[in-house]
């Protein structure tokens, strides 16, 4: 039995992913706080030497920038990263959908709201409802994750997990062709990753979560799987390509 609990996909197939536990978030979230107090110190100088001096319009810009950076700071960087902040990348976390896949701008606003009025309060103090719900939820969950439909993993994976990636002979002349400039770092790395779990995974889950990684690379670079060939066969020959045009020889 698996000592995380498991994700489950839109098609009910249940993904083995590390779920982040709350240590390693508490510490990414004292990172990200250090840095929005910091823009908020920055910003409250910079309102008293050179805003309004009507006490009103000085306290609605105060305001203003409060909320930006409470709830901008997040959905800012959770949405243009897909789900990371500077504090979670430092430590290998990223926020994604129940279902494992990546989130969007409404999931990150959900989380970004519920983070400034519920799990920890506008003034950084009220990080109790945060921390309480995290420990009796099986999967490490915030308020804000229950509301946006996601989770918390790591997914920094150890280096000897990684894939030995080699262009299947009969791709060679097809995956020559092919047009890699919407294929992502990140869709990139979730490829690696899965290839290097391949063995490891359940065939329920090594088949649902293949399928759906073809469909995304399919979209990105205009090209399905060819027929007859099988999807592993198909995202490694996309990884080798897109590596021997990035570094020619390290093949």
């Amino acid at each position: 039995m698996s000592p995380e609990p498991d994700l489950v996909t839109g098609d009910a197939v249940a993904l083995e992913l590390r779920l982040a536990r709350l240590a390693s978030r508490g510490l990414a979230f004292a990172i990200d706080a250090v840095i929005q107090l910091v823009i908020l110190v920055v910003g409250l100088i910079v309102v008293v030497a050179a805003g309004p001096d009507d006490g009103a319009a000085r306290a609605a810009i105060l305001l203003t920038l409060l909320v930006l950076v409470r709830v901008g700071y997040p959905v800012l960087f959770e949405t243009l990263s897909r789900g990371r902040t500077p504090g979670k990348s430092a430590f290998g976390l990223r926020v994604v959908r129940d279902d494992g896949g990546p989130i969007r701008f409404r999931h990150a606003l959900a989380r970004g709201l519920a983070a400034a009025i519920v799990d920890f309060g506008p003034v950084f103090v009220w990080g109790a409802v945060a921390v309480v719900c995290s420990l009796v939820s099986e999967k490490s969950k915030r308020v804000g994750d229950f509301l946006a439909g996601t989770v918390v993993v790591l997914e920094r994976a150890p280096a000897e997990v990684t894939p030995n990636i080699v262009m299947p002979p009969p791709l060679v002349s097809w995956a020559a062709q092919l047009d890699l400039s919407g294929l992502t770092d990140d869709l990139a790395l979730a490829l690696r990753q899965f290839l290097a779990r391949y063995q490891s995974l359940r065939p329920e889950a090594r088949d649902s979560l293949g399928a759906n990684l073809a469909q995304e690379v399919a979209a990105r670079i205009g090209a399905p799987v060819p027929p007859g060939v099988p999807v592993w066969a198909y995202l490694m020959a996309v990884l080798a390509e897109r590596r021997n045009r990035t570094w020619p020889g390290a093949s």
